[in-house]
């Protein structure tokens, strides 16, 4: 209960009980009897001294009495437990036993309300956003862990402190003094400048407030790369697309028809719209592999004919600029989807094949790798600095943009490709000397090799 101070248990309120009206005739005869006693004996022996002193002897034992039983009842009040209640006759023994009924009852609401706050307590450091109760001067009441982690505080040194004193931001401050709670704000804390945090105050009770934070960094991140996205999209299309444009513009104000223009304008055209299109393509294979929609049927594929085909396909787009060598010395099968293997090993070879000088020379190479198995492409190209390693893989991210475009790239190969060896618990792995080349390799489980 000491955890949580901004909860108090409200007593509730008792019918008052009357003992009975015979027990409450006993009870004041048993009182008035001994007066009447006394009065007698004082009366029977005349006022002589020996009966007064009778008298203040009864009257100091029945005194004295009295004074012993509030005695122990103050003694049980200050370190009040059931099982030392004190034992009494007549009107003590009523009220000793009265208060040990009522002490055990209070204890077990306090144990049913320490419980409650306990689950409560539970449940908020459950919760997977930051929670932080604040008093009427916004003075720290409690947090949870998740709080103390996102705003920086701690339980043990800040309760009891102004929370603006604490996260001193200016826009922090200024929404909490305003008292206008209707939207959150953002903030980046200043112990994790890389976090941002959402933060909403929600006013409950009379004056108590509650502070909910939430990190939203992937979110954050998630929606820059969805701007990135469609601008890049945006970009890649409108480029041949105004090419296109102009070139229908210009054919449209020829004056008399030049068949010789009209043909290269029209190659040229083609040539965009096929570039539309693979980025079309690549969008659209890029976006089922990240959604994992559509069947995924998965075969035996036979890895030496496939190999063979990506060889053929590097020198096809080659045209005798490079050397081709194949290198088979691995597993002949392995379980995939042919068709999605099929294009991340292709395009790690149709990379290699566009960034290498003509004369360099392309390795296709397929062996074994400790347990498993792994298809590598060593080219002798331009390289890549370390500096790009670790983008490489992220949508239309390029090295060099007017080199990626001449080659024909779309910016979203080697994204397909992570995406695609994802799906078969494979490993793209990039190593690249700028100047000397780069190899691409991808590693594949044991579990995918198959023996026949």
């Amino acid at each position: 209960m000491s955890d949580l101070p901004f909860f108090s248990a409200k007593a509730q309120p008792r019918v008052k009980r009357y003992p009975p009206l015979m027990k409450f005739t006993s009870r004041l005869l048993g009182a008035l009897l001994p007066a009447a006693a006394l009065i007698w004996l004082v009366g029977f022996f005349g006022s002589s001294h020996s009966a007064w002193v009778l008298a203040a002897t009864l009257l100091a034992v029945a005194l004295a009495y009295q004074l012993w039983q509030l005695y122990r009842l103050n003694a049980w009040l200050l370190d009040p437990h059931p099982e030392s209640v004190p034992d009494g006759v007549g009107n003590w023994g009523e009220i000793f036993s009265a208060l040990y009924r009522q002490e055990k009852r209070r204890r077990k609401d306090q144990r049913r309300l320490t419980a409650t706050l306990s689950r409560f307590t539970l449940a908020a450091e459950a919760l997977p956003d930051g929670v932080v109760v604040l008093n009427d001067n916004d003075r720290i009441e409690w947090c949870n862990r998740v709080a103390e982690h996102h705003l920086g505080l701690s339980r043990k040194r800040d309760l009891g402190l102004t929370i603006s004193y604490l996260i001193r931001q200016p826009h922090f401050v200024e929404y909490v003094n305003n008292e206008r709670y209707t939207e959150s704000i953002s903030l980046h804390p200043v112990h994790a400048p890389d976090t941002l945090l959402s933060i909403q105050i929600f006013p409950f009770e009379a004056t108590l407030k509650l502070l909910v934070t939430r990190d939203v960094t992937q979110l954050e991140k998630v929606s820059v790369v969805h701007r990135d996205f469609v601008a890049n999209v945006s970009h890649e299309l409108r480029t041949p697309l105004t090419v296109v444009g102009g070139f229908l513009e210009t054919l449209l104000d020829l004056e008399q028809p030049n068949r010789d223009i009209e043909h290269r304008y029209m190659r040229m055209m083609q040539e965009q719209t096929r570039r539309m299109q693979r980025l079309v393509d690549d969008l659209l294979t890029l976006s089922r592999l990240e959604s994992h929609s559509g069947e995924h049927r998965e075969e035996d594929v036979n890895l030496s004919l496939l190999l063979q085909m990506l060889a053929q396909e590097a020198e096809g787009l080659s045209g005798g600029r490079h050397v081709v060598v194949l290198e088979n010395h691995g597993p002949a099968w392995l379980r995939g989807n042919r068709d999605e293997l099929h294009s991340a090993l292709g395009n790690l070879v149709s990379n290699a094949v566009r960034y290498t000088p003509e004369g360099g020379c392309i390795t296709l190479r397929w062996q074994k790798q400790g347990d498993g198995v792994c298809f590598s492409v060593c080219d002798t190209g331009i390289g890549i600095a370390p500096e790009h390693l670790d983008r490489l893989t992220e949508r239309f991210y390029r090295v060099d943009r007017s080199r990626s475009r001449d080659t024909g790239g779309t910016g979203l190969g080697l994204a397909i490709v992570k995406h695609a060896l994802l799906r078969h618990q494979a490993q793209l792995d990039i190593r690249s000397i700028s100047g000397e080349g780069s190899t691409f390799s991808a590693t594949f489980p044991p579990e995918r090799i198959v023996n026949r």
